[in-house]
């Protein structure tokens, strides 16, 4: 079926989709024109093209992408040129066109277990939606004042991908990337509650890192950090061969208890994890990790199991983070905010709940030759 834009409606598209486009609209109709003609011949040609209805719209960003990037990687054509040769307004609808129709219908697909219509994907999504889009309005990227609301927002953007890659059938990628949400989960917990001088020991440590990676200016004060480090080393009788892992862990010993909780040691599963209360992890973490390091279990892996412990996984990471959320952001929000998110916790944390409990009974009733990973 051909959908096209009017003139009218289509500068009144542009106005809402692209605000910020600055070139000539004319001509970027004239362009949209021509891919929209070229359509039906497409359809006649291949009897699989004449099966999708197109979209007006995305052509249009197709078209804006390439007619754009094409102005900014020859910088010596005008667009008033380009817009009188048919050669041009032919190459780049052929692009357009063509990226549409295998990017949007005929992409490649790993086979996804989920749907996002499916409430154990809908109803995480709106509630990660909605709780980034506070976020965002949230002062950010200063570590001094805003370093547990820009752990928490990294978690929860983190969180959003991992159901976005398992939608998309990238059960290990998904997996993998969750073992990067919990390391931030891990540190947020170990954090809050802590006390001053952990979080003022970890800020440190930020420093620390910086110029562990060459990326503070000045040789004078990069020497300053590293002299500092070192007595800092000296004092808890690290070595030298210890300072990576100082830089990366030292702020633990800043935290009141941190030495004395069984099996601590200077690194994540046995020292932030454990100080995080999340050293149950430790075995699923490690999963992941190989996972991640690209071994034999990434290429010769089942997806249903890896499906079912990254959701469990993400779903048990989601509810210590909003409850981190709920925590900080009811104790400031105004009052016609807090409203909103208390609506939205009445009407679907309870369905989340009933979701993660029905993928629980999934992972549980799995035959036993499916309950491993290969």
């Amino acid at each position: 079926m051909e959908r096209k834009f009017s003139k009218e409606s289509f500068l009144d598209f542009l106005k809402a989709a692209l605000p910020s486009y600055k070139g000539d609209v004319d001509f970027l109709y004239e362009l949209s024109e021509a891919a929209f003609g070229a359509i039906p011949t497409l359809s006649s040609q291949s009897k699989v093209l004449a099966r999708f209805a197109y979209s007006p719209a995305k052509i249009v960003f197709y078209l804006v992408g390439e007619h754009t990037f094409y102005l900014q990687t020859h910088p010596d054509k005008k667009e008033a040129d380009l817009r009188g040769d048919p050669s041009y307004a032919s190459f780049i609808v052929s692009y357009a066109l063509d990226k549409y129709y295998t990017n949007e219908h005929l992409s490649y697909s790993e086979g996804s277990l989920l749907s996002p219509y499916m409430p154990e994907v809908s109803t995480l999504s709106l509630y990660l939606n909605f709780i980034l889009g506070t976020l965002r309005g949230q002062k950010k990227g200063d570590p001094r004042e805003t370093l547990f609301v820009d752990i928490l927002s990294k978690g929860l953007s983190m969180a959003r991908c991992i159901l976005e890659l398992l939608v998309g059938g990238y059960e290990t990628e998904a997996f993998s990337t969750w073992r990067t949400l919990h390391e931030n989960e891990c540190i947020l917990l170990a954090l809050v509650g802590a006390g001053e001088k952990a979080v003022q020991s970890y800020l440190r440590h930020l420093q620390y890192a910086l110029a562990f990676r060459g990326a503070i200016q000045g040789k004078e004060e990069t020497d300053k950090v590293f002299l500092q480090i070192k007595e800092e080393m000296h004092a808890h009788g690290l070595k030298s061969k210890d300072m990576k892992r100082f830089i990366e862990y030292g702020w633990l010993y800043d935290i009141d208890g941190a030495e004395a909780t069984e099996g601590f040691k200077l690194n994540f599963r046995d020292g932030v994890e454990r100080i995080a209360g999340l050293h149950d992890y430790s075995k699923v973490y490690e999963m992941s990790s190989e996972i991640a390091h690209s071994s034999p279990l990434l290429i010769y892996s089942r997806k249903s199991y890896f499906l079912l412990v990254t959701l469990l996984s993400l779903y048990e990471s989601f509810f210590r983070l909003e409850k981190i959320f709920a925590s900080l952001y009811l104790a400031s929000a105004p009052e016609e905010a807090r409203k909103r998110y208390e609506n939205l916790r009445k009407a679907y944390y309870g369905e989340i709940v009933a979701s993660y409990e029905k993928v629980k009974k999934r992972f549980v009733a799995l035959p036993s030759k499916e309950k491993a990973p290969r």
